[in-house]
């Protein structure tokens, strides 16, 4: 078998390169990225594939058994669209399977600033289920790595700010999802199936607790209005040069997080194999990264 990821060279593709490097051999692992170049993987072979390309990721996609498509990130152009051409250039190469790495959500998300997002993820799913294509879909958790960093941001000044209040949120870390994605990329018997890959679901301010037990922290967490929450994004350089449209974006989603939308069980034990680590083992591998 040769399994294949595309969007490649990000923190998932990378990971779950080398997670399917360890399972299946070097030999039968392709990264496929708009610049292969940056992939970060040795002793495996990269193809360069982008998204706006169906004729290139056709080619892409030469002799590839199983595909994992990494969500394209949220921009100003149409993600849908882009997955479209991932779908039918899999389709064209003759790929038996496809695993596309979507995000968590019940449906309590739709009166949020993150719906729009959520609906290009939603179609990309239905497009999916009726390419013809074996399939699954991996809705992935929000990334711990994310808020734990923000929250050892805000060690100084002693306060953890958002607006997700009481709502409760699997977080996960990319180890675990890029783990989980090789095996449903290599194993069949979750074929045709949702699968939701998140951890276990606690509040923000049970996450800062732990977070303040594993840095040595003494932060408190503290609930903000929705317009202060995006001048706060807008604070972080990364955030800022995308645009406020983006700082809104991400508001969105802990509007979600705070209208209980990702208070959902795992199904990370189905996929995986094992169970998902409990997040205070994750906080704690996440340590060291963290601090430097």
């Amino acid at each position: 078998m040769k399994v294949a990821v595309s969007a490649a060279s990000g923190a998932l593709g990378t990971k779950t390169l080398n997670c399917l490097v360890e399972d299946i051999g070097a030999g039968n692992v392709v990264a496929i990225a708009r610049s292969p170049e940056r992939v970060d993987v040795n002793g495996i072979e990269k193809r360069r594939g982008d998204y706006l390309s169906i004729t290139e990721l056709t080619a892409a996609f030469a002799d590839v058994n199983s595909l994992v498509m990494i969500s394209a990130p949220v921009g100003d152009w149409d993600r849908v669209a882009m997955h479209r051409n991932v779908i039918e250039a899999a389709k064209n190469a003759g790929v038996n399977k496809l695993v596309y790495t979507s995000i968590v959500g019940n449906g309590k998300e739709e009166d949020t600033w993150y719906w729009p997002t959520q609906q290009d993820n939603r179609q990309t799913e239905i497009d999916l289920e009726t390419s013809g294509l074996d399939w699954v879909i991996a809705r992935n958790g929000l990334y711990l790595e994310k808020d734990l960093e923000n929250m050892v941001r805000s060690r100084d000044v002693g306060v953890y700010r958002n607006i997700a209040g009481e709502g409760r949120c699997g977080y996960i870390t990319v180890g675990e999802l890029a783990y989980a994605t090789a095996k449903l990329a290599v194993d069949g018997r979750a074929n045709g199936k949702v699968l939701n890959l998140c951890g276990e679901c606690l509040t923000q301010a049970q996450l800062v607790e732990m977070a303040n037990e594993v840095f040595g922290m003494e932060l408190r967490y503290e609930t903000i209005g929705d317009e202060e929450n995006i001048a706060l994004l807008m604070q972080h350089p990364g955030i800022a040069a995308r645009g406020e449209h983006v700082a809104k974006m991400l508001t969105g989603c802990f509007q979600a997080l705070r209208a209980g939308a990702f208070d959902i069980p795992s199904d990370f034990e189905h996929a995986a194999g094992r169970s998902v680590k409990p997040t205070l083992q994750m906080m704690c591998e996440l340590r060291e990264t963290i601090v430097a």
